[in-house]
């Protein structure tokens, strides 16, 4: 069975109704990167942090898998599905896919602020101040952040040395170093990008470009891996 390893970024999860993490304004749902996603934040003011995280959780839950994320679970009939994904949301394990790699976190967990290996699954969409792991620290989001490292990174690595065919949707292939995963991979692997604006990518000239949207370009997909 072929190895399809798909890295899916925030354009795969705005059309079920979650923002891309940096608008065009340089905000994200109206505040600052650098005061909601970074360490030095947490520290500065942990109060709006939690809170901010509170909200992006509670809609990361009312929010539904919607076709791209589903018809990628659908794949693992074919294929050996690999999802590694820059999305801190649940929608790829929602929609199905039982492989998925998240280099940036996961929201619906919670993790020690003094030890990072201390993982809690949420079942709510609340992180309340005072919320303590039993080292007695502040929980706080399982996210990696700004200026934090991203251990994920070497099996992410590995997944994409490992492909058949690689998949990059929805993601503008400027968070480095999951960019660089599109590099990673064997001279024989099949390389694929679907994104509204993928024409004006700068990527290796072996890569099919889809211009389309994550939902609509995923039929294009999946007659692509039938040729």
């Amino acid at each position: 069975m072929k190895k399809l390893v798909v890295f899916t970024g925030a354009g795969i999860s705005v059309e079920s109704g979650l923002p891309t993490f940096r608008g065009t304004d340089g905000l994200w749902e109206g505040y600052r990167v650098e005061d909601v996603a970074t360490p030095e934040a947490w520290l500065r003011d942990p109060e709006l942090v939690q809170e901010f995280y509170n909200q992006r959780r509670l809609a990361c839950m009312e929010a539904k898998p919607n076709k791209a994320h589903i018809k990628l679970a659908e794949l693992e009939k074919d294929f050996d599905v690999r999802i590694i994904t820059q999305n801190i949301d649940d929608l790829h394990e929602r929609a199905g896919s039982t492989h998925v790699l998240h280099l940036h976190g996961e929201i619906m967990k919670s993790q020690s602020s003094k030890n990072a290996e201390m993982v809690y699954q949420l079942d709510g969409p609340t992180i309340n101040m005072g919320d303590n792991c039993e080292l007695g620290s502040q929980l706080r989001p399982h996210v990696v952040w700004f200026g934090e490292a991203v251990p994920n990174m070497i099996p992410a690595t590995k997944l994409s040395r490992e492909a058949d065919v690689f998949v990059v949707i929805g993601t503008s292939l400027q968070v480095y170093p999951a960019a660089n995963l599109l590099y990673e991979t064997n001279p024989l692997c099949k390389l694929i990008l679907i994104d509204p604006n993928a024409d004006h990518y700068r990527v290796p000239p072996n890569v099919i470009k889809i211009e389309e949207s994550a939902t609509k370009g995923v039929d294009y997909l999946v007659e692509l891996l039938d040729k």
